[in-house]
């Protein structure tokens, strides 16, 4: 038999496969950002992102359509820069944790997101995703077979009505970053750091828009500010919706449930196109991020780079991903998530 050298550009494969837990002390040689490299990143994010916001004011001017395109097309900007807002409350983006957390906060005021709320809130996503006993904080929530089908009439309609896709996809990011990100819902007891952090961002967004509206009035706020922030918003639901709702993701009950395995077994690697991958900061990589949280997004990619089983693990394309807006509910006994078609046919219940 003669030997054959692998393709080039073939993804390494890894001599064993490794558990969950033992891949931690692997992925911490990749922690340490680099400085010039993450401002470097701010500003390429940053600068494009408020010009093409000035350049879609100005083309009202012009053309209205031409305006609300350039609009919805700078979203995919403020994607990034949310994503960027993201790896600073992971402490990820500097060494610095108050450089950090102060840039982050900015960034919230351009998101409509509270930094220190939603850093909070993503801490406990991050500390119980798989858990089925810590569902509801910073999640899609998730019913069980069992549990649906221990709901009366009104709760199954409430539930199929709130994994509805319009729901999920359309009016929930409007009402998530407009209305609810307004208030600190669920962490209200969590101190007066969380309220200054809610009120603040929530100061910082009305001068935003009394501004567009006493320098341009209600045109640049409806063609320019709402599609810009409602096409990132629901980029952004759409995102993390197929990061953890895939058909084989993994949920446990608590006294089964272990942290690196569900994060590496219940979190996607969204496969996407290179400029995709661009705007949203290698955000796709979530099997990678979600064990080891501290890798700045700029390196995730070295991190499949050098390690062929986690290029590998849960490849998610984007047309696979349309599928999984039809997953709704979690079957213990088969361990993969089911549409309501499926949980019919497999027990019979409406």
């Amino acid at each position: 038999m003669t030997s054959q050298t692998p393709m080039e550009g073939a993804i390494p494969v890894d001599p064993a496969p490794r558990s969950a837990a033992s891949w931690v002390r692997v992925l911490a040689r990749y922690r340490e950002p680099n400085t010039a490299r993450s401002w470097f990143e701010i500003a390429v994010s940053l600068v494009p992102f408020l010009a093409i916001w000035a350049l879609a004011w100005w083309l009202l001017s012009v053309s209205y359509w031409a305006g609300f395109a350039l609009a919805c097309f700078n979203g995919l900007f403020l994607v990034r820069i949310f994503c960027i807002q993201h790896d600073c409350g992971h402490g990820s983006f500097f060494n610095n944790r108050v450089l950090s957390d102060w840039i982050g906060r900015a960034l919230g005021v351009l998101t409509l997101t509270p930094y220190d709320v939603w850093r909070r809130s993503h801490a406990l996503h991050h500390a119980g995703s798989g858990n089925l006993q810590k569902r509801g904080m910073g999640d899609v929530y998730t019913l069980t077979v069992d549990e649906y089908r221990a709901r009366n009439w009104f709760g199954r309609l409430r539930y199929r009505a709130y994994r509805h896709p319009l729901v999920l996809f359309v009016i929930g990011p409007a009402y998530l970053f407009y209305l609810e990100n307004r208030l600190p819902f669920g962490l209200m007891a969590d101190g007066w750091r969380i309220w200054v952090s809610s009120i603040c961002t929530n100061i910082g967004v009305a001068s935003t828009v009394g501004l567009i509206l006493y320098f341009g009035g209600w045109v640049p706020l409806v063609l320019v500010f709402v599609p810009t922030t409602l096409i990132a918003a629901t980029l952004g639901v759409w995102l993390f919706y197929v990061q953890h709702q895939f058909e084989e993701t993994h949920w446990d009950h608590a006294e089964d449930w272990a942290l690196h395995d569900a994060a590496l077994h219940g979190s996607s690697h969204y496969v996407m196109p290179r400029v995709l991958q661009w705007f949203t900061a290698n955000i796709g990589i979530h099997h990678v991020h979600h064990l080891y949280s501290r890798i700045p997004f700029y390196r995730l990619s070295e991190v499949l780079r050098d390690h062929g089983e986690l290029a590998q693990a849960q490849r998610l394309s984007i047309a696979e991903s349309i599928a999984c807006a039809r997953l709704h509910l979690w079957d213990e006994k088969e361990r993969r998530l089911l549409s309501f078609r499926q949980m019919r046919a497999a027990y019979g219940v409406a």
